[in-house]
């Protein structure tokens, strides 16, 4: 007859289930809490991801937008007829915006006894795009352009007729009539839009300084307008006003492109 304790006692079989059942359910949770943490890490991954491609909300200052750059493969549009042969060697840049403004910028260096840095004269051809902010004083920058201090305010000194018709000239407020201030010009066309300006150290008296800008406006002339028929047009058009000019270094220039001294007194600071 079996005792009651072999009845009750746990054979080697029901053990071995016992364990490996146990041992199924310690695999599955570590299983469940692996994929619980690659979850976790998975979504920690995404969120730094997401964080990265948002600007920086602690600063005040909006996301910087891309600006003028030089455009080295960009062929010149425009040219000076040359009078001197003597004349000085011109840099030519070009500077395009991401919405479609173009830059052509000549600009002529110093005299032997003038910093080299420091050019002689400046002429830019400003083709405007989507970033052109209307609200703009046209004259904004002009003053740093010709190496003053960025808090000079310029006065207008006049204006000259030019085969682009009447521009105006500009010079630092205060400037006594005949010394020997660098003038700007500033000539602004509405179709196509477009902005000559620049500015000339060239000459020893006013009248002189005033007949080297109407000089070089008249020399200016167009190499190629590319997709702009306007642009061509504008230039064919100012090619059959264009009048002779002073060889550069003459102490007299050409009364007739000179509007009368009367507009020397349309001054007023900008």
């Amino acid at each position: 007859m079996q005792s009651p304790e072999a009845g009750t006692a746990a054979n080697p079989t029901q053990i071995h289930l016992a364990l490996a059942n146990f041992a199924d359910e310690v695999v599955g949770t570590l299983a469940r809490l692996l994929v619980y943490v690659g979850v976790l890490a998975l979504f920690a991954i995404l969120a730094l991801a997401g964080l990265g491609q948002l600007p920086d909300l602690r600063s005040d200052e909006p996301a910087a937008k891309p600006g003028w750059a030089m455009a080295d493969r960009s062929h010149p549009a425009f040219a000076l007829s040359r009078i001197d042969s003597s004349e000085k060697t011109a840099s030519y840049t070009i500077l395009r915006h991401p919405e479609g403004g173009r830059r052509d910028v000549m600009r002529w260096a110093g005299d032997a006894d003038k910093p080299a840095d420091r050019p002689w004269a400046e002429l830019e051809i400003y083709r405007e795009g989507n970033e052109f902010d209307v609200t703009r004083p046209a004259a904004s920058g002009l003053a740093a352009r010709m190496g003053l201090d960025a808090a000079t305010t310029l006065e207008q000194a006049g204006l000259i007729d030019t085969k682009f018709g009447p521009v105006a000239l500009f010079r630092p407020s205060g400037t006594a009539d005949g010394s020997p201030a660098c003038l700007g010009y500033l000539k602004r066309n509405e179709e196509p839009a477009l902005q000559i300006s620049g500015f000339s150290c060239q000459g020893d008296t006013l009248p002189a300084r005033r007949a080297a800008i109407a000089c070089t406006l008249n020399r200016l002339t167009l190499l190629t307008s590319g997709n702009e028929p306007k642009l061509a047009e504008m230039f064919a058009h100012a090619e059959l006003k264009r009048r002779s000019c002073e060889p550069q270094g003459s102490s007299q220039g050409s009364a007739d492109w000179l509007l009368g001294a009367a507009n020397a007194q349309l001054r007023g600071a900008l």
